[in-house]
């Protein structure tokens, strides 16, 4: 760091100047500069604290200092592309080979979760010698072009849904059409996507991949009806097509029950492939796609070689080795399913409290928190993984003392949309 860091108006003028305006901050209308950053907490150009609620990339926590000793001791050594022999990308693939199931088996190393979509999108047309791809309504998987235009939630807004993508609904029990009251929530969003499969076979369409976030992130936050997973497998590879879960977002123990996402729709139930991102690298750009024999034998057929400069490096792998230590030590799966059962109980309580809620600004009370969903109205908590039991308390205080504020300041409820409480640990 600078011995005399410039000000934050210098930077934020400077940044308008050299970058381009979609390239857009957090808190735009008074950005915060962010200078260091500590477990579950960053600091301001000014030494402010905030607790970060946003930061599900910084997995294990801000700057873990045996992440940051693995990269640097790795870095002192070598660091090179993975056409070396190297220990490390192969004690990397072995660990996380160890936290699926044993059907997916192969590993494929990249820098980013886009890059990993990407790949999954060209195992699977290989594969299944198909082209059309199924999402879920508001879904996002990536920025490169391949996925923008599988991702709804911005080809919408840009060139439109291209004739090979295939859009199902979102299957959201809070707000979708079969909510948690239906006799079968899971078996109705299925048969919606059967029936969108069924009308692009009808018109000659041939199906190589469904594509979903286990927990759309998104789209708000949805927590699919158990046993939706398993159904819409069966109906997608009945079609000729591959299931491709995305974990870049929620995978590696943040859902508390399980390692990875895509377990909460049954011990049975396995994709073809997945991709990871994110949090694997605890900030550092690594990213990965896991899947099967079968798939990846396809691939190879071509015999065209599959090459990523960096990805798979030896730092990289290191700092992912390193990642899964701190999980295991620190034993922050089973921390996740604690903190995330209070958190939830908190805000259950908010819930009942404050039934209508209107705007809130989190930030201007050291917390930083963002909102997710089509109507940007559910809360997003997915803070790094040793947010604690304090940090909930603190964080819903301050919540409930921003909507009492809000509430009493506009002297009525009428008119205030619904916010759905999204929390994740």
């Amino acid at each position: 760091m600078a011995a005399n860091p410039r000000g934050k108006a210098e930077t934020l003028a400077r940044r308008r100047r050299l970058l381009s305006s979609s390239c857009r901050l957090f808190f735009p209308e008074d950005p915060i500069k962010i200078v260091r950053g500590q477990g579950q907490y960053v600091y301001d150009e000014q030494g402010t604290e905030y607790i970060d609620c946003i930061n599900n990339v910084a997995h294990v926590g801000h700057c873990h200092p045996l992440v940051v000793q693995a990269a640097h001791e790795q870095n002192q050594v070598l660091n090179t592309n993975s056409r070396y022999l190297h220990d490390n990308i192969v004690d990397y693939a072995q660990r996380l080979s160890e936290t699926l199931p044993e059907k997916l088996c192969v590993f494929y190393f990249l820098n980013s979760g886009s890059e990993a979509n990407d790949l999954a999108l060209r195992l699977a047309r290989q594969y299944t010698g198909h082209w059309d791809v199924v999402v879920l309504d508001h879904a996002y998987h990536g920025h490169l072009s391949s996925l923008i235009d599988i991702s709804p939630y911005k080809f919408r807004n840009l060139d439109g849904q291209k004739e090979w993508v295939h859009v199902a609904p979102l299957p959201d029990t809070y707000r979708g059409p079969y909510r948690e009251d239906h006799p079968s929530p899971a078996e109705a969003y299925a048969s919606e996507l059967k029936r969108v499969v069924s009308s692009a076979r009808e018109q000659g369409r041939k199906i190589a991949a469904f594509f979903a976030e286990s927990l759309p992130s998104v789209g708000g936050q949805v927590i699919p009806p158990a046993g939706f997973f398993p159904e819409v497998a069966e109906y997608i590879r009945r079609a000729g097509g591959v299931f491709v879960a995305d974990e870049i977002q929620v995978g590696f123990g943040r859902v508390g029950k399980h390692f990875w996402a895509f377990q909460l729709q049954g011990k049975d139930f396995v994709p073809d492939i997945v991709t990871m991102g994110k949090s694997i690298g605890n900030g550092h750009p690594v990213a990965c796609v896991a899947t099967t024999q079968a798939v990846a034998r396809a691939f190879e057929a071509t015999g065209v070689e599959y090459f990523n400069t960096f990805g798979g490096n030896p730092v990289s792998c290191a700092v992912g080795l390193a990642v899964l230590d701190v999980l295991e030590k620190e034993q922050l799966q089973a921390h996740a399913a604690h903190v995330g059962s209070f958190l939830m109980e908190l805000l259950g309580q908010q819930k009942a409290k404050h039934p209508i809620i209107g705007d809130i600004r989190l930030k201007d009370n050291y917390v930083l928190l963002s909102t997710d969903g089509p109507g940007r109205n559910v809360l997003k908590f997915k803070p790094p993984m040793c947010f604690s039991l304090d940090n909930a308390q603190q964080v819903v205080g301050k919540l409930d003392a921003i909507l009492t504020g809000e509430l009493e300041a506009q002297g009525t409820t009428d008119h205030i949309p619904r916010v759905q409480y999204g929390a994740r640990s």
